[in-house]
């Protein structure tokens, strides 16, 4: 792609295809500076186009934190979908204090099977629940399966906090999963369908800032609880986590629809003005604004491409319809891009976080240290880190790119593994006398977490929504969510048992996944930093072939993208 000076062109927009319904004004649009000097003042944003107009990027404004206060509207509709991390984050936090905690312990002994199945059954129910998220997103709406799913999780809170049995507490948490794991689909889901290009990274990145934020705010509930008498000490934190779930179940119905499902459904007129909404523009600007012209016309053309595609395979029976809308996933055409959701979710939770959250006081107490405070702040302190180093990768995500952050990351949290692993090996029987070693594991225990927050972290929840295309991103989150939950499923029920047989081993278990996540992410996964979603085929080979790049271009020109395309390049060349 080649870029006119700043990125910046003045465009005199005449689209008057009759199938297009912003081909009825025209506009001239300019802006001075590049995004890094962008001026504020204005509706601002720019775009670049190549020589022949073949390819071409726009942006609404900067990147980083600029970006993301230019456009303080989108940015509160994402921060507030992002409450479906915070409800996934706040259970994994709260569930390692409620199982050590004097009244649970003494109510229902448990042995480390136990402890085991009653995390990973969690796991199970969200494995459910984002597969079947992905069905319901599709066929409805991703606002109204939001609210389904937070009933969901509040029925299954409601047994967990109400528990007279450990029974209760199993069902409890396999109903919550459902609702989880529905959330931590639809969530990042909806919010990759409302970013501009130029802050989707930042924006998505918030789902695993609001699961971090969710990991803390769960751990020291239950820490400030553990002293209560009785069964208060984890009812109450268990019970805390109603509330998030209450309010995004009633405020999601306020937030825009999603531009690109409401295209996918041909209710263009909607589509246009939530797209306006979350652009910042007026009703006035609908029918003139270049770059809003721009993004809808591309949408329609991915989703007429979809439409014609599906219509060639569409069979009378409802059942073989849906079923082979979900095997096209691992077709030739899309098989490299459902890998990318898959695997980014195995090394995400073999990487080890999990493993520190859910059984971090154990960890601690395989360090050497002693008593109940300093265990908890040992292991609460994972999430704090967690936390403090994922406000960074926010702000740069876009800038720095995703896959430089997935090499360093893995290569960091390899590392760290490692020496952690050798730290046990030397001092496992001598802790005491090695106060030294000790925290000097923790430390490396925190550099681990730091460079997940910053890398696997964030990406993990970004890549599969961006990679694969409109007609299949439902159902292909739906997967790459599903790989999420079952890898975090074996997770939770293995690594009690691998810790009580070799600490040491199983540090470097995760150690090997870490550096094997690193060489993959060098070698498999592209860059799709501010490319838009609809431009994200260019970079796959499985989209180029001339049945459908003739297909495409003939859309392009029905609905007016290909005239549009022209003249920005003139434009571009006239300047």
């Amino acid at each position: 792609m080649t870029s006119h000076r700043d990125g910046y062109v003045a465009l005199s927009t005449s689209v008057d295809d009759e199938d297009n319904p912003l081909a009825t004004e025209h506009s001239q649009f300019s802006d001075a500076g590049n995004p890094s000097n962008f001026n504020e003042g204005s509706r601002g944003g720019g775009f670049s186009v190549s020589a022949d107009g073949s390819s071409y990027s726009y942006w609404y404004g900067p990147k980083g934190l600029a970006g993301l206060l230019h456009n303080q509207y989108t940015l509160g509709c994402a921060a507030f979908a992002s409450i479906g991390g915070l409800t996934f984050g706040y259970d994994q936090g709260v569930i390692a204090n409620v199982l050590v905690m004097k009244d649970f312990t003494e109510r229902w002994p448990i042995g480390p099977w136990e402890v085991g199945l009653m995390t990973a059954i969690l796991e199970l129910g969200a494995l459910i629940g984002a597969l079947m998220a992905g069905v319901l997103a599709d066929r409805y709406s991703r606002r109204h399966s939001i609210f389904l799913a937070c009933v969901i999780f509040c029925v299954g809170s409601g047994f967990q906090c109400g528990a007279q049995s450990l029974v209760d507490i199993f069902i409890g948490r396999a109903i919550g999963g459902v609702g989880i794991g529905s959330l931590s689909m639809l969530s990042p889901l909806y919010m990759a369908e409302i970013s501009p290009p130029e802050v989707r990274g930042s924006l998505m990145a918030m789902e695993q800032l609001a699961i971090v934020l969710g990991v803390v705010l769960g751990f020291w509930a239950g820490f400030f609880t553990r002293s209560i008498t009785g069964s208060a000490s984890w009812r109450i934190p268990l019970a805390i986590q109603i509330g998030p779930g209450l309010i995004l179940a009633f405020g999601c119905l306020l937030l825009p629809p999603s531009p690109r499902l409401l295209i996918l459904q041909g209710k263009f007129d909607e589509a246009l003005r939530s797209l306006a909404r979350l652009r910042l523009r007026d009703s006035s600007e609908q029918q003139s604004d270049p770059l809003l012209q721009l993004e809808f016309l591309e949408i329609r053309v991915e989703a007429k491409l979809i439409q014609q595609t599906k219509a060639e395979t569409d069979d009378r029976n409802g059942l073989s319809t849906e079923l082979r809308s979900w095997t096209r996933l691992f077709s030739s055409k899309y098989i490299d891009r459902t890998l990318i959701g898959i695997a980014v979710m195995f090394f995400q939770q073999w990487s080890g976080i999990n493993a520190l959250l859910y059984y971090g006081p154990t960890l601690m107490y395989s360090l050497g240290l002693r008593g109940d405070t300093i265990t908890l702040l040992g292991s609460g302190g994972v999430g704090i880190v967690q936390f403090l180093a994922v406000l960074p990768a926010i702000l740069y995500i876009d800038r720095l790119g995703r896959k430089p952050l997935l090499e360093g990351g893995g290569i960091v949290m390899g590392l760290s593994h490692f020496c952690i692993a050798v730290l046990v090996w030397f001092y496992q029987d001598s802790w005491e006398s090695h106060h030294f070693a000790a925290w000097l594991a923790v430390g490396f225990v925190y550099l681990f977490t730091a460079a997940y927050g910053m890398s696997f972290g964030p990406v993990g929840w970004i890549l599969p929504s961006e990679v694969l295309p409109l007609s299949v991103r439902g159902k292909g989150v739906s997967v790459a969510t599903a790989s999420n939950w079952i890898n975090n499923f074996f997770v939770a029920l293995i690594v009690p048992r691998f810790l009580a047989a070799s600490a040491t081993g199983t540090l470097l278990i995760f150690s090997a996944a870490c550096f094997a996540a690193s060489l993959w992410s060098r070698i498999f996964v592209p860059e799709t930093a501010n490319v838009s979603l609809e431009e994200i085929d260019n970079l796959f080979k499985s989209d180029v072939g001339k049945d459908d790049a003739e297909l495409k271009q003939e859309i392009m020109k029905q609905v007016g993208l290909d005239r549009l395309l022209r003249e920005l390049s003139a434009d571009v060349g006239s300047d």
